[in-house]
């Protein structure tokens, strides 16, 4: 109540704000410093009963919810620590922090000019620019900033439907064929999600074989085309991945566009992970025919290490997204403004209410040239590599795949000496599948650091190790290492 508006709040104000942002600047020194934590663990029931977190009828002191701050902190996971290596999404940008921190407190909303007009315009620029690195001459076409590589690929799903069926929009799905969509067996969770809730089904995802490397199988995927066509279904979509989430596999993109163009049907390019290399003159290769996609998803929150959230949906014909989705709403958009109206981009959107996701890539961009993000990305992959080649030959390790890896995804077993004179067998594989687990959470226990692990089809858990903070150091991948030894040595 002593804060403003409060009359003479502003003295109350500024000390508040002062200790809020002294909290934080505390919080970010301790993220680089590697003889601190990751992560100080508590099971749920512990954190739920160690604190009273619930909300009460009288407002507390500020000096409680100075507390409060500092308790949220103390237990969040530091995913800017150089040894947290669980996500796709790691590190933090002092420049992305600082334009995360000017957002909120401009705490607008991205619909229209009116209320955004800088925002607009650095949306208008970033995703233009994001289209030129794509490929798309002169950087044609549209885009929006959406909640999530999720929900990107969902916008490609709706308006490859609608750009071969509009009538859908008003009509709905019982007045079209039935569609279907295909996507590689390793691709991510978000193509079936999205068919659910556009009413396609999950069924309508047809699921293309990918070879060891975990890359679509071309010659699959036209088979399944053609078998669906004798169905009677309509092909709409073929979704290929550039990163896949668990293997880090690049589609082949040139044969897969082939196949699109001959069947006539929409080519989305989810490159939520793998996109960032579009930055990197050493490692673009990877998305040769990236420019031939009708439309594209590309997270800089992910290998670019913007803050998140930020995800981007790239689309090669421009006026589609807005046909698609706008409503004409008369009490947002107006169509007699002063302006020109091409610049409220709120009616192509499926949000209303929109935060403003394009500030933190654009400040960064500023402040590290396309120069920067290169450097950033090869030193990622150069330490993947690093790691790769430390493992692939060293005892008590099994690779996951043969060969280098494409992108910073490092997928391995470690066995533990119990197991490796064992016989490869029923028996093996049950006790090699704990193995993995119980490193994790002995490593959270002790707070160290955080790597990933999971299944994958008949190979039990292993550890997906990715690297997309450049905080990182060749010590930290040596340190990961002993680290697992240390933790699956009595195994």
């Amino acid at each position: 109540p002593d804060l403003l508006p409060a009359s003479n709040g502003e003295i109350t104000t500024m000390s508040f704000l002062q200790d809020i942002v002294d909290i934080l600047l505390q919080y970010v020194v301790k993220s680089f410093d590697r003889s601190t934590k990751v992560i100080d663990f508590h099971y749920p029931n512990e954190l739920l009963q160690e604190y009273n977190w619930e909300l009460a009828e009288q407002p507390q002191t500020l000096e409680e919810i100075l507390l409060n701050c500092r308790t949220t902190l103390k237990y969040a996971i530091k995913t800017g620590h150089p040894r947290y290596f669980n996500q796709l999404s790691t590190g933090l940008d002092m420049v992305g922090l600082a334009a995360d921190w000017l957002t909120s407190a401009a705490n607008t909303n991205m619909f229209t000019y009116e209320i955004a007009p800088v925002f607009v315009l650095l949306e208008y620029v970033t995703l233009r620019k994001m289209r030129e690195m794509v490929g798309w001459p002169g950087g044609c076409g549209d885009g929006i900033f959406s909640p999530g590589g999720a929900i990107s690929n969902m916008y490609a799903m709706l308006i490859a439907r609608f750009k071969m069926f509009p009538e859908v929009k008003e009509k709905g799905m019982a007045a079209i064929p039935r569609l279907v969509a295909f996507t590689s067996e390793h691709s991510h969770f978000s193509v079936k999600k999205g068919a659910a809730a556009l009413g396609i089904g999950t069924d309508s995802v047809i699921l293309i074989r990918c070879d060891e490397r975990g890359k679509m199988i071309p010659s699959d995927l036209e088979r399944r085309i053609l078998e669906a066509k004798q169905k009677g279904f309509v092909p709409f979509l073929v979704s290929a991945t550039a990163g896949t989430t668990v293997y880090g596999a690049f589609d082949p993109l040139i044969a897969i566009a082939d196949i699109c163009k001959k069947y006539k049907i929409w080519m989305h390019v989810d490159g939520a992970w793998g996109g960032g290399l579009l930055m990197s003159r050493k490692h673009k290769w990877k998305l040769n025919g990236v420019e031939r996609a009708n439309s594209v998803t590309w997270n800089p929150h992910k290998m670019m290490g913007v803050p998140l959230q930020c995800s981007a949906l790239l689309v090669k014909e421009e006026g589609l997204m807005q046909s698609c989705n706008q409503m004409h709403a008369s009490y947002l958009f107006q169509q007699d403004k002063h302006y020109d109206l091409s610049y409220d981009t709120g009616d192509k959107a499926l949000q209303c209410g929109r935060h403003v996701d394009v500030f933190k890539l654009w400040l960064m961009w500023r402040a590290k040239g396309t120069t920067g993000f290169e450097a950033q990305i090869d030193k990622c992959l150069e330490l993947a590599e690093y790691l790769y080649n430390k493992i692939k030959n060293r005892e008590g390790y099994e690779m996951v795949f043969d060969g280098k890896p494409q992108h910073t995804n490092v997928c391995f077993w470690y066995i533990p000496p119990s197991l490796r004179s064992m016989e490869d067998n029923e028996e093996r594989m049950s006790r090699l599948m704990k193995v993995a687990p119980v490193i994790k959470a002995r490593m959270m226990e002790y707070g160290t650091t955080m790597v990933s692990y999971q299944p994958l089809g008949d190979k039990v858990n292993f550890f997906r190790m990715v690297i997309s903070n450049p905080a990182a150091t060749h010590q930290d991948i040596d340190f990961l290492i002993d680290e697992i030894e240390r933790l699956g040595q009595d195994l």
